[in-house]
């Protein structure tokens, strides 16, 4: 296979941008990534410095901007808080459903916007507290949270689903794909499917159905184990009410039924999930509802910037011929069906180390429609799925931000080392595991 110079550096470019990403946190790889692009795209790939800045995904930029702004509002103004307070009361002290409550809640909180990182951050104090209270193992609470806030990770309305999204759409005329807003609740569902079969599974698997056999009968004074906050302040309920307002106003107009209800006017204010928030975001701030400075240094920053920076390097790379290059390795040891089992493997390997949105989705989805020519077919919703899922996976590892809170959220009674240990060898097996799900859920049972 012959490689020209220009695709060969800006596959070196990208492979060190993944390492350092690998070994160095500390370090914001989109700002790397665009560097690296201005120098492939100069020095190899006959591209101006000004073309190669103009690739940066600005739509992708203002949506992820646009939705986190909102939900840093309502996080900083108390709302979501309240919110899950208020959601694990509903198990009135009967112990052997919190597993239940917990695993919906998380996966709720995720879906309607905050994400997978926020979510977490939310629901492990919580979690954590209500596991040691009811003796359940640190291990086994993390599944659950992990698995669902994962699960959720790729709504519409959340950060990861939107850099999923944003990347879809832009090859989404390659693929023949125009049931964008379908589309994007599917990725949705199979990332729910899969996700709650591998975590709730290993849940019952380790431990948990034995220790919900334990709980049967056992009751708590529910005001002990989650005391009632306070009522909602009318600014909280006008938060609310925006986030609803926000599922609605992204839903219906998707729906068939409510094809051309809506005035063009209408519609052009409606385009997409971040228009809607910025809109409600400005309600919230004219009303005193929300502390815009807040919000801002709560938003993740470093991870709208990684997925932007890392996009227009993968821009570069496309251009050089570097990702079709890297796309025929991947086909030679594929076919329609195994495809989905390698996407899984190799994107659960690179996102162990590294960040799942920010670096492993914004490389491996513009792969797809090349994917499918290389060899001759495939489901691309499947191999989406594949890639988000596999990269999403590992996430239950300590060395991910998931993990890593869960284990700074458990009780003083656990054995932080030991913890620390059966997540990282149940985060490192699921690159293994997340290649056999995609195999058979995506590649054999076509989902």
């Amino acid at each position: 296979m012959d490689i020209s110079l220009a695709a060969m550096m800006s596959i070196v470019a990208l492979a060190i941008v993944v390492i350092i990403s690998c070994v160095n946190e500390d370090l914001n790889v989109g700002f790397l990534g665009i560097a690296f692009a201005i120098l492939v795209g100069g020095l190899w790939g006959e591209t101006a410095a000004a073309k190669v800045m103009s690739y940066f995904p600005t739509s992708l930029f203002m949506i992820l901007v646009g939705v986190t702004f909102l939900f840093g509002m309502a996080q900083t103004n108390g709302t979501m808080e309240k919110l899950t307070a208020y959601s694990v009361r509903l198990c009135k002290g009967n112990t052997a459903l919190m597993p239940l409550i917990i695993f919906i809640l998380t996966t709720f909180v995720t879906t309607i916007g905050p994400g997978n990182i926020a979510g977490t951050a939310l629901m492990a104090p919580v979690a954590m507290a209500i596991a040691t209270r009811i003796g359940m193992p640190a291990f086994l609470m993390t599944l659950l949270v992990v698995g669902a806030a994962n699960g959720a990770a790729f709504s519409p309305f959340a950060p990861t689903g939107i850099i999923s999204n944003g990347l879809i759409a832009k090859m989404a005329p390659q693929l023949g794909l125009t049931d964008l807003s379908g589309l994007a609740w599917k990725i949705h569902f199979n990332s729910e499917i899969a996700q709650g079969f591998v975590n709730i599974g290993g849940f019952f698997l380790l431990g948990g159905w034995a220790w919900i056999r334990k709980q049967r009968g056992q009751q708590l004074d529910i005001d002990e184990l989650a005391p009632k906050p306070e009522p909602f302040t009318k600014h909280q309920w006008l938060t609310i009410a925006a986030v609803g307002v926000l599922i609605v106003l992204v839903v219906l107009p998707g729906l068939p039924a409510f094809k051309g209800v809506f005035p063009k006017p209408v519609m052009n204010l409606l385009s997409n999930v971040g228009s809607i928030a910025f809109l409600l975001a400005g309600i919230l701030m004219l009303t005193g509802s929300g502390d815009s400075k807040a919000a801002i240094k709560v938003m993740p920053w470093g991870v709208i910037m990684m997925v932007c920076g890392v996009t227009v390097l993968i821009e570069v790379m496309d251009r050089a011929g570097g990702l079709n290059a890297i796309v025929k390795m991947i086909g030679a040891l594929s076919n329609p069906v195994t495809v989905n089992a390698w996407l899984g493997l190799f994107t659960g390997i690179i996102s162990a180390y590294s960040s799942s949105s920010g670096v492993v989705m914004p490389m491996f989805l513009p792969m797809v429609p090349g994917l499918i020519k290389e060899i001759g077919g495939g489901n691309p919703v499947a191999m989406i799925s594949s890639i988000n899922i596999g990269a999403h996976l590992v996430d239950t590892s300590p060395l991910s931000t998931l993990g890593a809170l869960c284990i700074a959220c458990a009780g003083e009674h656990e054995d932080k080392a030991k913890l620390f240990r059966n997540l990282l060898i149940w985060g490192l097996s699921m690159s293994v595991v997340g290649a056999i799900v995609c195999w058979v859920f995506f590649g054999i049972l076509n989902l």
